[in-house]
């Protein structure tokens, strides 16, 4: 695990300690003097992007672990605790949250970059089964965490994964109870969750470790896919691969930060911001996007067991590449039919991870079907039969030849192929998406002040919405993870402490018990969180005609709908997110006195043409002149639905404006780094070349 090192520590103290514990001299040819090839390109810094996010995940992790309580009546409210009251609580999960997904997009770079380059022949099959083992070892704690939250779709999300092991014969049921810690998913699942998704990612540590040893070990892959012949064909890894790497890293952290601060839930899931109640499955239920793939193998086998197995052996068969692809050649940069299906593979993994994501019915199963085939068919029947039949083309003598000579051009048919293919990828979507969204009316886009890399709350519409929340929605639906002393808070409704002090006295707060036992009512303090309207949910059913109204403190995060191909992309690059405030919005505004011709509605029920089912327990809430404003604003139902929305927004996330106003510090500072990188890059490396 060495490169060659003269390293002789001049300090007294470090010479006494390297004598009795060489680290600095191991670390020195490890990281300093190790030969690293020079032909490396920058699909190779996904190695060092890959520790940086192993690094982060794990301090993140300990830090939120700190707050978080694993029992299932408090986990969700322990969670929405971290990103409310503790000091950059929702950086933190912000970080570690989207930091799940950049870790494991970094890791499917980095695989498909080894499966391209041939990265797992001889030497380094030992090298590549270790990244297979970290890869599970990864799924296995990313599923953990998910479930981590006690959302819906983390606890119905445990549910279906887990009572996959039930088709293991013989032993499926015992595995089962063992991971549920009962008869159920619960409180003993939680804790099991927790404290092994907290261990693992130690132990993806200590794989790495040997990871990274058994690099040293082989060597590293090159483009060419050829050994160092000599000195010439290497460069010492510092400074040349780590500022490379640095300036690498640097990028994918402006890519990462776009995520932590503009688009926090862009990957997410709006189910998983509903408190897990078992009573109530979701209408889809579907795992994070980096299990698609795998979950559409799953689905598209009809039998459970042979399901099950597909599944686990489409990531076991990476662990045999190194003898399923014999051929001599490494890297497909010189193998034109190898190039070609490798590319035409990404796209099967692409579209299956899109169907993954599909209700399993129709043509998507049909689908799924097709491209399982297509995806086993690649390993186990396209790579031994080309490493037979295919011809490659001339590899360089040396590293340093392929420099020189900038061999391996003729990418066009490459290139045509995955522009073909993406084209044909995204017309497939495109009808997909539209045709889901044929079957709900879409809620008009309204034009929020919050929306945008520099939005932030219209103070006035903030108090307005609380005034139409205190008069009009506070007689059904509670605000339980607001407290008083929040509308006092920066980034609120503007309202000074005392303010507040008053607005909290005007309600009545059940507390207790006294000295005699007994419970009683108090004014309320800055301290206290608004009240419930109900005692209990069966309260709240029992007075609204069976169906509980839910808390509107998280409503604008755990309501969404489908934006359809391609708006959801461009979405990604315009930063928008206010799905939920145009659903409540336009909810609000959305009741007809009158259904449609033809359509019936069940007993009790009213009809809304953006609600799902468009049969709503809830009448209408608003009418014109109910509230009337002290600054004079219109007394309507489109300005009471869009003040209220404002404030809802707010309640469900009180740190936005400080989260954007952070962002752009941090923007800033990414971008003037990544340009001093870039530069720094280029001086370092023309002596190089």
């Amino acid at each position: 695990m060495s490169g060659p090192s003269d390293y002789q520590p001049t300090n007294p103290a470090l010479k006494w300690i390297e004598r009795r514990l060489p680290i600095m001299g191991l670390m020195h040819s490890s990281f300093v003097a190790y030969p690293t090839p020079r032909n490396l390109n920058y699909w190779w810094t996904f190695g060092a992007i890959l520790s940086l996010m192993l690094g982060l995940q794990i301090l993140t992790g300990v830090v939120l672990a700190m707050h978080y309580t694993p029992s299932a009546d408090v986990a969700f409210r322990s969670v929405e605790s971290i990103v409310r009251d503790v000091n950059y609580g929702w950086l933190l999960r912000n970080m570690h949250a989207a930091g799940a997904s950049m870790f494991f997009f970094a890791v499917y770079v980095h695989m498909f970059r080894g499966l391209y380059y041939g990265s797992y022949k001889e030497p380094r099959e030992i090298l590549w089964i270790l990244g297979v083992i970290i890869y599970l070892l990864m799924m296995a704690t990313g599923f953990m965490g998910y479930v981590l939250p006690w959302g819906q779709m983390s606890f119905w999300g445990a549910t279906v994964i887990t009572n996959l092991f039930s088709a293991v014969p013989y032993f499926g049921e015992s595995i089962v109870t063992l991971l549920w810690g009962g008869y159920a998913v619960g409180n003993p699942t939680l804790n099991r969750f927790f404290s092994l998704h907290y261990l693992l990612p130690f132990v993806i540590a200590g794989v790495v470790v040997l990871h990274v040893w058994a690099l040293h070990v082989a060597g590293q892959n090159n483009p060419a896919g050829v050994e160092p012949k000599t000195e010439k064909d290497t460069v010492p890894f510092t400074p040349y691969a780590t500022i490379k790497d640095m300036f690498g890293v640097s990028c994918f952290m402006l890519f990462f930060a776009w995520f932590i601060f503009y688009m926090p839930n862009y990957l997410g899931d709006a189910d998983n911001f509903i408190p897990a109640n078992p009573g109530v499955t979701p209408a889809h239920i579907v795992p994070e996007w980096y299990y698609l793939p795998f979950y559409a193998i799953l689905r598209s086998i009809p039998n459970k067991l042979a399901g099950v197995t597909a599944m686990f052996a489409a990531i076991l068969v990476l662990a045999f590449l190194p003898w399923l692809d014999t051929a001599r050649t490494k890297s497909s940069k010189y193998r034109p039919l190898a190039k070609q299906f490798f590319w035409i593979f990404v796209i099967v993994c692409v579209l299956l991870g899109y169907l993954g994501a599909q209700p399993p019915e129709g043509i998507y199963v049909i689908a799924g079907r097709i491209l399982t085939f297509c995806y086993f068919a690649y390993f186990l029947i396209l790579l031994p039969l080309l490493s037979r039949i295919e011809k490659p083309r001339p590899v360089p003598n040396s590293i340093a030849e392929d420099v020189l000579a900038k061999t391996g051009g003729g990418g066009a048919p490459m290139v045509s192929t995955v522009i073909a293919l993406a084209i044909a990828g995204a017309l497939f979507g495109a009808s997909v998406q539209n045709a889901m969204a044929e079957e709900q009316q879409v809620p008009p886009s309204q034009k929020w002040s919050f929306a945008g890399p520099f939005g932030t709350y219209d103070r006035g519409a903030l108090q307005r919405g609380l005034k139409v929340y205190k008069e009009v929605c506070s007689a059904c639906h509670g605000l339980s993870y607001i407290a008083f002393h929040n509308l006092a808070d920066p980034g609120g409704p503007g309202y000074t402490t005392a303010q507040a002090r008053a607005f909290a006295s005007e309600y009545k707060i059940k507390d207790g018990p006294n000295d005699q036992g007994e419970m009683f009512e108090r004014p309320g303090r800055p301290a206290d969180y608004f009240p419930s309207p109900f005692p209990n949910e069966q309260a709240a059913r029992a007075a609204n005609g069976g169906a509980a109204p839910p808390d509107l403190s998280l409503i604008t995060k755990a309501r969404s709908y489908e934006r359809g191909f391609p708006r959801f992309v461009f979405d990604f690059f315009t930063q928008f997110q206010e799905q939920g405030p145009n659903y409540v919005d336009a909810l609000l505004q959305g009741f007809e006195e009158k259904p449609p011709a033809g359509v019936t509605l069940p007993a009790g029920s009213f009809y809304n043409k953006y609600f799902p089912g468009h049969a709503i327990k809830m009448p209408k809430p608003l009418n014109d002149g109910q509230v009337t404003f002290d600054d004079g604003s219109p007394a309507t139902v489109p300005q009471y639905a869009r003040d209220v929305t404002t404030f809802l927004m707010w309640a469900a996330e009180p740190h936005m404006e400080e989260r954007k106003r952070l962002g752009l510090q941090v923007f800033v500072f990414l971008i003037l780094f990544t340009g001093l990188m870039y530069f720094t890059k280029k001086k370092v490396w023309a002596a190089a070349h």
